[in-house]
């Protein structure tokens, strides 16, 4: 391996590697469930159509190890552009040449201006891990009219985009859109974050708590078996690099913070596009 490709895998994984400290170590109300079962039945395979090439597998997984032995992608497989494999290493997507010598970060359907990261396995085997997260332990606010669509928000108590979502998410709802939110404080476990968004969940009322918690009213300090540190695992899992993340019912990720008409116009296109694909 020449030395300048060395030096971009190893750029690209020591990124896709570096995670928070504390991620090293989710009520459902109303009409709210969790993700849709036909969405999960839709995007549940783990590859983008193609058979898996276990010879391939075993190529790059030599040529990333070099990089040092803590390498080791949680898939290989043929993605959406032929003459590359998708490799997802803790959630994060990477490229390489079938050849081996090259590596890109990322990879843009210009016809349809989508990430092509979105068309292979990472939605999918980001559902499969959604599904550890049943209803009860999230926190949904739900649509009292009809619902067009569902979407699952890792949130934190002193994230500013979360605070400004939460603020509209009765416009939200008024569009359609129910928000299902899961936890992730940022700071990590054991930390003042996740004392109180530990508190939250533990309230009789999530969705008073969890609402005073985003206004910066005190909340009491509660102690319970709470499932904040298992929903801080799964959003390392599904690829999380910042909070709000926001996942449509197909488990493709939405840009951040979106206001709550751009949000739909997002989720509207979305569904076109699952319609043509």
């Amino acid at each position: 391996m020449n030395l300048v490709l060395k030096k971009s895998l190893c750029f690209a994984l020591l990124f896709a590697l570096a995670l928070p400290v504390g991620a090293q170590q989710a009520e459902s109300v109303g009409s709210g469930g969790s993700v849709e079962s036909d969405a999960v039945q839709r995007r549940s395979e783990t590859s983008p159509g193609k058979p898996r090439d276990m010879a391939m597998d075993a190529k790059i997984r030599a040529i990333l190890k070099q990089l040092g032995p803590n390498v080791d992608p949680d898939y290989i497989g043929p993605a959406a552009v032929p003459g590359y494999q998708e490799v997802i290493i803790k959630g994060q997507v990477i490229f390489v040449t079938d050849d081996g010598n090259y590596l890109v970060q990322g990879l843009m359907d210009l016809r349809h201006k989508r990430d092509i990261a979105q068309l292979g396995a990472l939605p999918g085997r980001r559902l499969m891990a959604l599904n550890d997260i049943p209803a009860s332990e999230r926190i949904a606010f739900a649509p009292d009219g009809p619902r067009k669509h569902t979407v699952t928000v890792f949130t934190d108590i002193e994230c500013g985009y979360c605070r400004k979502l939460h603020q509209d998410i009765g416009e939200y709802n008024k569009l359609g859109i129910a928000v299902e939110y899961v936890a992730y404080p940022r700071a990590g476990m054991g930390t003042p974050d996740a004392m109180k968004i530990e508190s939250v969940w533990c309230a009789s009322d999530r969705r008073k708590a969890l609402t005073d918690a985003k206004n910066e009213l005190a909340i009491p300090s509660l102690k319970c078996e709470n499932p904040v540190a298992k929903h801080l695992q799964i959003g390392q899992r599904v690829g999380l690099q910042g909070t709000p993340m926001i996942l449509n019912a197909d488990g493709i990720a939405l840009p951040g913070y979106m206001p709550p008409q751009k949000l739909l116009e997002a989720l509207d296109t979305l569904a076109a596009q699952r319609e043509i694909d």
